[in-house]
């Protein structure tokens, strides 16, 4: 009787609506592409780990005298290029008060509060009146503002492999090749059994 061949299960592709828009969501908020797409556990696993990484990052960074969230700000001065908030930014509309903070000050205007303004920069006369400098951020905070940025930039980092996924979708083997695959693993099986037989004889 002729062996008849397996019949492939149809993989069911998935609906991803508008992959642009999709990944525009989950780059503003985490997971807010995936919950427009009707993936709703990714879309609560993301924002719990991506956000929970970010505000324990921020949390790290804060202080009663230097205010909170201090490790996330934006400034491109001589002598505070911020590198990691290229990282940071990636979590979305979360990091962005750096932003406005950062053009509050550098217009010589006083920032909202204290939460992500960037640090005075030492005898700068076009500095915003009052502040804590970086100096002083690293004195205070101690290991603690090197934790904070650390943490804020992974969590930025993780986003933007969730906007990727948002994109492009989840990865899944044709069914061609996973075929391929599981014949070629097969005939491997069958080799390896017929060389212990001949190792061990009749």
């Amino acid at each position: 009787m002729p062996d008849t061949p397996e019949k492939q299960p149809s993989v069911e592709p998935l609906a991803l609506k508008d992959p642009a828009s999709a990944a525009l969501l989950a780059f503003l908020i985490p997971g807010l592409g995936h919950l427009y797409q009707g993936r709703t556990a990714k879309a609560v696993l993301f924002f719990v780990c991506i956000m929970g990484t970010f505000v324990y990052g921020l949390y790290l960074g804060s202080g009663p005298e230097v205010g909170w969230g201090r490790v996330v700000y934006w400034s491109w001065q001589p002598s505070d290029k911020r590198l990691y908030y290229f990282c940071q930014v990636g979590v979305g509309l979360p990091a962005m008060p750096a932003i406005v903070q950062s053009i509050r000050a550098r217009h010589g205007r006083e920032p909202f509060g204290q939460f992500m303004a960037p640090p005075r920069i030492e005898n700068d006369p076009n500095a915003a009146p009052g502040g804590i400098t970086l100096s002083e951020l690293n004195r205070q905070l101690g290991r603690y503002f090197e934790l904070g940025t650390i943490y804020t930039a992974i969590a930025g980092l993780l986003n933007l492999l969730a906007v990727f996924d948002a994109w492009a979708g989840p990865f899944v083997p044709h069914p061609e090749q996973e075929k391929e695959d599981k014949e070629g693993t097969q005939d491997k099986k069958e080799e390896e059994e017929k060389e212990q037989k001949d190792e061990t004889g009749p």
